[in-house]
């Protein structure tokens, strides 16, 4: 097989692939429990979230965030430790049932709105728009990472 075709047939394989396993082809086209997507033309309250790494654990720090219905909010997502890690909001039965995804693929990265993978020091953002009350759940579904203690709290009232 020439190698252009080679290379297109490897292209084609790996999109198959991907749009095979949930997660990766993020088939809930836009649903996110936890609300939407924030618009960066409104106004938005900073929460700062630091990932640390040490004595065997890695956690959030703040790990319980108190929000508004309704309240728009940019989470500024710093990584402190020596390792990737990951902020996903959700709910904890969505967290652990993609965390057993990530088992199974644990280079996949996020393209959602409600997720960001975040280097060794380096920060990313996230902006979000609280819409349900309740409690729900950011972690790092890298695995290791949640049952080290990554993982927190969003209470929405």
């Amino acid at each position: 097989m020439p190698k252009a075709a080679s290379s297109l047939f490897a292209a084609a394989f790996a999109v198959a692939i991907a749009a095979s396993i949930p997660g990766l082809a993020h088939e809930d086209h836009g649903h996110f429990s936890a609300g939407e997507p924030g618009d960066p033309k409104k106004p938005a309250r900073t929460v700062k979230i630091r990932m640390l790494e040490g004595d065997k654990k890695m956690v959030y720090e703040p790990a319980q965030i108190d929000v508004r219905r309704g309240e728009q909010i940019l989470f500024v997502v710093q990584n402190d430790g020596e390792e990737d890690h990951e902020f996903v909001l959700a709910t904890v039965p969505e967290n652990r049932k993609h965390g057993e995804l990530m088992k199974k693929f644990p280079e996949m990265e996020h393209a959602d709105p409600n997720a960001t993978r975040v280097l060794p020091y380096a920060n990313r953002e996230l902006l979000w728009k609280v819409t349900k009350r309740g409690e729900f759940e950011f972690a790092c579904l890298i695995p290791g990472h949640y049952d080290a203690g990554m993982h927190g709290k969003v209470i929405v009232k």
